[in-house]
């Protein structure tokens, strides 16, 4: 909600091209993924991985899931204290115990069931809000919409494809195709995240196609905020500011009318606790069926975890909120969105070669998998240390 408005407004619609690949790599994990899920009662996505290479595999993956979820949405909660802390004036760190104190509340009383259900309210908040954000840029800028396209084409900041092959550039129509497929392969085929709601889906066909209609529908509703993005450049006339999270924030705190700023921040924090209350619970059933449970000698007894499920809720929520908080001096530069995704492709592609692998072939063992996994995880992550101005994070 707010990051995609600030990389458009610094960049053009070339973000556009990653969405080519979301939904390619959706079809992919439609046809080949989610029929094995279905084939078991599986709690948790990890639970494939045990059954062909044991619980140790099955712990190692879970654990490297929630790493890269604590990391990746603490950002995300960093980002959406920006517009609370601008309204308020409460500071950042205060803005950031708010809103992770209220998600908690409502994921730890309903569970998944309360997330799904809260999720398709705060989508709809989440869509009114941009359509509102595009008529406030319409009467608000000089000239309206139709300047705003005819300085963006002016400034080329309407070019989308970029059929360029360049490993240092993000958006390239080729880093959307591989890396937008691959990432997305990975996060809805591997996250227990994604999964654990593709897994509430009345059979597989279902799940299917809500899979691919959200692929689909993605690339309208990045569309549509990646727009609003240049309507922000155009009405601030191109204005430098210190992060990209923080122009969308400034412009619905500063320049809306209470009532409309009221309904935008709303639409942030639907966003933004959509994907914490989702992340929480993933987190917290990951932890009691894949660590808690078989330790405990409590596999099969769902009451139990259940219990256990709500304490770790709790838990995961202060670890999230407590990550945001260390996150804050280094908000600045590039958006959360882009932050989370390259911390989430460091560890994405030993993932789903996992996945991969258990669904394909019979012939890796429990080690090789674990060390292949080791192996690619530390590749990755050695070049977004080391060489990040050469290979862009979609490459990796």
């Amino acid at each position: 909600f707010l990051s995609i408005p600030g990389v458009a407004y610094f960049g053009t619609l070339g973000f556009l091209q990653l969405t080519f690949g979301y939904l390619i790599g959706r079809i992919v994990v439609a046809r080949l993924l989610l029929p094995a899920y279905y084939r078991g009662e599986l709690t948790t996505a990890y639970g494939m991985l045990e059954r062909t290479y044991g619980l140790g595999v099955r712990r190692f993956t879970s654990g490297v899931f929630m790493l890269t979820r604590l990391l990746a949405d603490s950002v995300r909660l960093y980002a959406t204290a920006l517009p609370l802390a601008l309204m308020t004036g409460w500071g950042i760190g205060l803005s950031i115990l708010v809103i992770g104190l209220a998600t908690v509340v409502y994921t730890y009383a309903g569970g998944i069931r309360a997330v799904v259900w809260v999720d398709a309210v705060q989508m709809g908040l989440y869509l009114l809000g941009a359509l509102v954000a595009a008529v406030a840029i319409q009467q608000l800028t000089p000239g309206g919409w139709t300047n705003v396209l005819v300085s963006a084409g002016q400034a080329g900041k309407l070019a989308v494809v970029d059929a360029r092959w360049d490993f240092g550039t993000a958006y390239t129509l080729w880093a959307g195709l591989l890396g937008g497929g691959l990432l997305t392969m990975a996060s809805h085929g591997t996250d227990q995240l994604i999964v654990q709601r593709l897994l509430t889906c009345r059979d597989l066909r279902a799940s299917q196609r809500a899979l691919v209609g959200s692929g689909v529908a993605v690339v309208g509703q990045f569309l549509v905020f990646l727009m609003v993005g240049l309507g922000l450049w155009a009405f601030y006339g191109g204005r430098q500011f210190e992060r990209g999270d923080e122009i969308f924030a400034r412009f619905i705190v500063e320049q809306l009318p209470p009532g409309l700023t009221g309904l935008l921040v709303a639409g942030v924090f639907a966003a933004a606790m959509s994907s914490l209350s989702s992340s929480i619970n993933a987190l917290a059933s990951t932890t009691a069926y894949d660590f808690w449970a078989p330790a405990v000698g409590a596999r099969g007894d769902d009451r139990r975890a259940l219990r256990a499920g709500r304490i770790f809720t709790l838990v995961w929520a202060g670890l999230l909120i407590g990550a945001a908080l260390v996150f804050m001096p280094f908000g600045r530069g590039a958006t959360a969105v882009e932050v989370a995704l390259a911390v989430a492709s460091l560890v994405y592609g030993g993932l789903l070669g996992a996945f991969l692998l258990a669904v394909r072939s019979r012939r890796a063992d429990a080690r090789s998998v674990v060390v292949g996994m080791v192996a690619g995880i530390g590749t990755v992550t050695a070049l977004w240390i080391f060489a990040r101005a050469q290979v862009a994070w979609p490459w990796y």
